[in-house]
């Protein structure tokens, strides 16, 4: 079982803001989107471009590169060029830490 792990103190990651950290190797995007917060692989399935740095738009991210959507709470692709749904990963705050895992490996 993968453990938690502390992504930033959740004063300071206010609505509409992201960060993005590794957990086990793998570059994870933490969204703020009005309150709620949903963690999805910074790697776009089209080309494994980062894509933390796009547009966000409501619950949606658009790929800086080619232009693919994902839904940011589901991690499903919602316009080509990819194909293939993005990985998404628990996130929780405990003791006023934002903190996420990765449950692929268990």
């Amino acid at each position: 079982m993968s453990d938690w792990i502390d992504v930033t103190p959740s004063s300071q990651l206010a609505a509409g803001e992201h960060c993005v950290i590794d957990v086990d190797g793998t570059d994870v995007a933490v969204f703020n989107i009005d309150g709620e917060l949903y963690a999805i692989e910074d790697a776009c399935t089209h080309d494994g471009a980062e894509i933390a740095s796009g547009t966000l738009e409501g619950h949606e991210i658009v790929c800086p590169r080619h232009g693919a959507r994902f839904c940011v709470k589901t991690g499903k692709v919602l316009k080509a060029p990819a194909y293939q749904d993005l990985a998404t990963f628990p996130v929780r705050i405990e003791n006023g830490m934002v903190q996420v895992r990765d449950p692929r490996w268990e």
